[in-house]
């Protein structure tokens, strides 16, 4: 139940707002089968893309280069970012933050666990603001809206450069000022000599870690998983050819489906069931909601005066994805309510509901307090969202 929260509340509402419209022959017109047949499609493939370890083996060959606690964060956050786009947010983080954790203790970097973490999380809903397929409300809006995809691109891709300059500019703030802070307190007491012998200790280690992380690769990667990774590959891109309208949607899922169930059934074990269902039921109670005149009139005129704000302000309460679904019943102002649901999933730990994900995997290990994880969480997303916020205020005056 506590899994499902935002499921379960979404059904509650779809319930009550059916005593106001009774179910009949239009509920059949309130599903957008597109979305969904798109949003089940990537999730197999990711799901088996996940099975088979490829995402986690790419980031074990990046990190394994890194020759600095600096670099090792940066190369965590980097990848975060950059898989965002194409893995979706939440699978970014399932993949990365465990990963993450584990090198960050072994690396000797415990005290940057909360700070790196907290950046992991802002760099995968950050970067899969970017493609319609980085995250659940960029598909549906991108479906919705008929936008095309250098058009969608266009218009995410300043937030995600501010993004993307802001995460180094923290990183930097970051390292050196734990950097200082440490040398102050305890490595004032060690000598020169102690601080390279622990550098040298680092890089051999890293060395190491890529020696094997190599060894694992040949060993677990035989010809025949090589050609899974393959085939979901292949997949990908046909899922990509479906959003950009090239492929029929529905031939595309057919297929993704059948060619994983004959590869490995175990796929569909990771594929978010809850996702789509709260799609589903999301869908009823917007289109119940849009037959309430009352309501659809109220709502449309709040939402089409500041439609950023209104999204920005909702998704800190109900999260960034019921926000997309709910407001674009109202208002056809799609490029606002892309801009605004992506960076509504800054701010509250559950303005985006993959920011939960990351808080639960570092806190469950207890090397990071809770209050002091929300603490640095809260202020850096404060931080890019007032930064962001100005940029868009920015670009529509210059626009």
């Amino acid at each position: 139940m506590r899994k499902e929260i935002v499921l379960v509340i979404s059904a509650i509402a779809a319930a009550v707002s059916c005593l106001f419209v009774l179910p009949d022959a239009e509920y059949g017109t309130y599903f957008d089968w597109h979305t969904l047949a798109l949003l089940l499609s990537l999730m197999v493939v990711v799901s088996g893309l996940r099975v088979l370890g490829v995402v986690r083996v790419l980031g074990e060959w990046v990190v394994s280069r890194m020759r600095s606690k600096m670099m090792i964060g940066s190369g965590l956050v980097a990848l975060t970012f950059g898989c965002s786009m194409f893995i979706t947010n939440d699978v970014a983080l399932i993949t990365f933050v465990p990963f993450a954790i584990v090198v960050m203790h072994k690396a000797r970097m415990d005290r940057f666990m909360g700070p790196v973490v907290a950046l992991m999380t802002i760099a995968a809903n950050l970067g899969s603001m970017l493609l319609p397929m980085g995250n659940p409300q960029n598909l549906y809006l991108f479906q919705s809206s008929q936008i095309n995809m250098v058009d969608f691109v266009l218009l995410m891709a300043p937030y995600s450069l501010c993004a993307a300059l802001l995460l180094v500019g923290f990183l930097l703030v970051v390292f050196c000022a734990q950097s200082e802070e440490v040398q102050s307190k305890k490595e004032a007491r060690g000598s020169k000599h102690s601080k390279e012998r622990s550098i040298k200790h680092l890089g051999r280690a890293s060395e190491e870690q890529g020696k094997k992380i190599s060894l694992l690769s040949r060993r677990t990667y035989p010809l025949g998983k090589c050609l899974r990774a393959g085939v979901y590959g292949v997949l990908f891109v046909l899922c990509l050819c479906a959003v950009m309208g090239v492929l029929e949607v529905f031939l595309v899922c057919v297929i993704v489906v059948l060619v994983a169930a004959l590869m490995d059934r175990r796929v569909f074990k990771y594929v978010d069931y809850g996702l789509l269902a709260t799609f589903v039921v999301l869908f009823v109670f917007v289109g119940n909601m849009g037959r309430i005149p009352l309501v659809y009139e109220g709502i449309s005129q709040l939402v089409s005066s500041a439609p950023v704000f209104a999204s920005v302000l909702l998704s800190q309460i109900i999260s960034n994805v019921p926000t997309a679904l709910l407001l674009s019943g109202f208002t056809d102002q799609w490029n606002a309510l892309i801009v605004g649901t992506n960076l509504g999933g800054l701010g509250t730990l559950i303005a985006s509901m993959a920011s939960i994900i990351s808080f639960k995997l570092i806190t469950t290990e207890g090397l990071v307090g809770r209050k002091e994880y929300l603490k640095t969480f809260t202020w850096y997303n404060a931080v890019f969202l007032i930064i962001l916020l100005l940029l868009y205020g920015a670009l529509r005056v210059l626009g």
